[in-house]
């Protein structure tokens, strides 16, 4: 069992039981098998239906899709890009998708914003025009291919001209059973004593089953103890159109060839304990198929894997799988071939116990826990490489650094959680949450956001509209009345509150005061003139230790634009003062902090007094501020040198133990800001180099070495847990993150000015 992996959701796409055919197998083998291997990775499947009834899936199907029903393969994927799911696997096979060979695929691939690993169970060389168009789509919308053999990845390069970087050759998954004598299963099926040839899978044409009972006659001169066992329901398309007609034919032949005896046909689709027997009986398992142009066979991994002498017809897969002398070949269609094969294997027990061993021992690399990790392996790669096209994207500079390079700005994720009203507060994995409504809080965090990529990119309609909806929501919040702000309204747009907090009051100033002091847009700075003029008075009133900052940072960015205001500088003083005094009550030599516990929002109190000390000339402030971040810095930086907030759940009071979980990425931004504001004052590369560190906290370098980023979606998760993410990806999460990229990309390109943007 293995735990070691990002991937935490996966969903499959292709067939699967209850329905009769190898690809449904194959999808419920793999899909158990990850969840087997993978504990915590939640796997479901998406199955196409060939019928309209549908199946009697098992509860891991959780969505279904009619074959033949465009629509509903959109509806697949619109369900994907709802939940939580972070790669999805897709099983391809030509004949079981709708469309012209199978294009109804391609719409959902199209829809489907995740990143995709299509596994190929079959790879044409001469492909028809239909077949080539499709297979060319996958390539554009599938971040990596899986084959099982050889041949498949060779014809993909050179017939299709797919990357050899793209492709993962993994073997088809085989039972894990053991070397032993197959008398040990012969009881279960009354053939004590006799050899048995074996070949099972769906009964169709192609298989060649004719072709070995025609060789019994031949077989049974030299070794009169044999029987054949044939295992398998015929193919139920095959069966819908002529009936059990080719099953009659075979049995006619049988009886014609005098072998009705020895011929035993079992005409049920068999269970994996069931096939254990069937496969622990068997002698020599046969595969006689009629088609060179095989590049899967799952009975022949199957048998295989189970250390069985094989013969078979040379198909792609059976030449790459029983070379090195661990089967025997026979030419297609040749009877007299395999009577030979089988008479030698029968004369000569050393030789076949040979190649038995030589092919079971090469089995255990195909195992299915093996395959399960080889296959989560490819799901990393493929959400590393993440090259799903997002809705919109704004273009922000990448910036290497590390192993964490800082990814482009991808906005889909905000456009998803924002309406005309405002950005919703929460979301249920990364589907906004109408139950809980709308807050102040985020919609002036998003306001600022939307004034930062104003500021650095050109103006864009999408952006101009955002920042519109954000800042009427904190007019709509503002309540001339009380002149206060209020937080909470629900989704029916009914605020829930009289006033809110004193902290969403301050945060709401702080956005205005960014606004004023940023924005290019004349109406959002006369409007926000307005709020800031009749919200900043009953600051002066506030208990609240972060909105006395919050409102400072305000004031500092308003008089970035109106220095000469006095009545807003008096404010900042006043402001800056009561924090100064907080700290000399409650510090100490081991508690250089303002409070007795440090909650949340921590590294805003420093960063406040930072900016009014350097840009008032007071040295008490200054130093204050960045002597208390840097003892809030040094406290949580953990052993291994990475970021490590102080944890929500239980927060850390004085003399009492730091809470090292739930981590917010609140506090990864907020200790950026204050970090690269130290750096911009200080010029002292230390800042820089612990913003960089807060900021690699959101891509993996933290406690559980898990990225609370989602490239697929843009957003950011909620919370580091002790063992697990909080898969939900709110406004608050997924906006710290935008500002601290936003935030760091700016201030790393302004070589000679660092003006960091402020937010909470």
């Amino acid at each position: 069992m293995n735990t070691l992996t990002n991937t935490k959701h996966i969903a499959f796409v292709g067939d699967y039981v209850p329905r009769r055919c190898g690809i449904a197998t194959f999808t419920a083998d793999i899909c158990e098998a990850i969840a087997a291997e993978f504990p915590q990775a939640q796997c479901i499947v998406g199955s196409v239906n060939d019928r309209p009834e549908g199946y009697d899936y098992p509860s891991r199907v959780r969505f279904e899709i009619e074959e033949q029903e465009l629509d509903s393969y959109r509806r697949a994927a619109e369900f994907l890009n709802i939940n939580n799911v972070e790669v999805v696997s897709v099983q391809h096979e030509f004949g079981i998708y709708g469309g012209a060979a199978g294009a109804h695929l391609i719409e959902f691939l199209r829809e489907v914003r995740k990143p995709v690993v299509t596994t190929l169970h079959t790879v044409l060389s001469e492909p028809n025009s239909d077949q080539r168009a499709v297979m060319e789509q996958l390539d554009v919308f599938s971040n990596r291919f899986i084959v099982m053999a050889e041949r498949g990845r060779d014809l993909l390069m050179s017939v299709y001209g797919i990357a050899p970087g793209k492709i993962d050759l993994i073997p088809h998954g085989v039972i894990d059973m053991p070397f032993i004598d197959s008398n040990f299963y012969k009881d279960v099926f009354g053939v004590e004593g006799k050899t048995v040839l074996l070949t099972f899978g769906l009964l169709s044409p192609n298989k060649g089953i004719e072709h070995v009972i025609e060789a019994l006659p031949e077989i049974l001169k030299r070794h009169p103890q044999i029987v054949y066992l044939v295992l398998g329901a015929t193919h139920p398309h095959l069966l819908a159109r002529e009936g059990e007609a080719y099953r009659e034919k075979l049995e006619r032949l049988a009886k014609t060839c005098g072998v009705s005896e020895q011929v035993i046909f079992y005409n049920r689709f068999a269970t994996i304990e069931e096939l254990k027997e069937f496969i622990g009986a068997a002698d020599i398992y046969i595969t006689p198929y009629l088609n060179e142009a095989q590049v899967t066979s799952g009975t022949l991994a199957y048998t295989f894997g189970a250390g069985k002498a094989i013969i078979s017809t040379p198909y792609w897969h059976a030449q790459e799988l029983l070379a090195g002398e661990r089967g025997l070949l026979v030419p297609f269609r040749d009877s007299a071939a395999i009577a030979e094969g089988v008479n030698h294997f029968l004369s000569n027990p050393t030789l076949m116990t040979a190649m038995r061993k030589r092919a079971w021992k090469a089995g255990r690399e195909m195992i299915w826990p093996v395959v399960a990790r080889r296959y989560m392996e490819s799901f990393e790669r493929a959400r590393a490489s993440l090259s799903v096209p997002s809705v919109e994207t704004v273009a922000v500079r990448t910036i290497e650094h590390s192993n964490y390079p800082v990814p482009p700005l991808k906005l889909d994720h905000l456009l998803k959680m924002s309406d005309h009203t405002g950005i919703f507060q929460h979301a249920i994995y990364n589907v906004p949450n109408y139950h809980e409504g709308y807050c102040t809080d985020d919609n002036a965090r998003a306001f600022i956001f939307t004034v930062l990529l104003q500021k650095m990119e050109e103006p864009q309609p999408e952006i101009e509209r955002l920042e519109s909806s954000y800042l009427a929501f904190l007019w709509y919040a503002f309540d001339a009345n009380t002149s206060r702000f209020r937080n909470f309204m629900n989704h029916h747009r009914q605020w829930i509150e009289r006033a809110g907090s004193e902290d969403s009051h301050a945060r709401a100033l702080w956005a205005v005061g960014t606004a004023l002091g940023r924005s290019r847009n004349e109406g959002h700075r006369n409007l926000c003139a307005l709020l800031f003029q009749r919200g900043l008075p009953p600051v002066a009133r506030f208990s609240s230790p972060r909105a006395w900052a919050f409102a400072l940072i305000a004031i500092h960015e308003y008089l970035r634009t109106f220095s000469g205001d006095r009545v807003v500088a008096k404010m900042r003083d006043l402001l800056a003062r009561k924090l100064v005094a907080l700290y000399h009550t409650n510090a100490s030599s081991n508690w250089q902090w303002f409070e007795r516990i440090a909650t949340y929002d921590n590294a805003k109190l420093s960063h406040a007094l930072i900016l009014s000390g350097h840009w008032t000339s007071n040295g008490e402030m200054l130093d204050i501020g960045l002597n208390s971040l840097r003892w809030l810095l040094e406290a949580q930086t953990a052993d291994g040198g990475h970021f490590a907030p102080i944890g929500c759940h239980g927060f850390w009071t004085h003399d009492g133990e730091r809470a090292r979980f739930d981590q917010q990425p609140l506090e990864a931004h907020s200790m950026l800001s204050a970090c690269l504001e130290a750096f911009a004052v200080t010029r002292d590369d230390y800042w820089h180099r612990a913003a960089r560190s807060c900021f690699e906290w959101f891509l993996g370098r933290n406690d559980l070495g898990q990225s609370l980023y989602d490239p697929t979606t843009g957003g950011c998760r909620d919370a580091l847990l002790q063992d697990h993410l909080n898969q939900n990806q709110g406004a608050e999460s997924s906006l710290a993150f935008y500002l601290s990229l936003a935030e760091l990309t700016h201030a790393e390109g302004a070589q000679a000015e660092i003006l960091p943007i402020c937010a909470a």
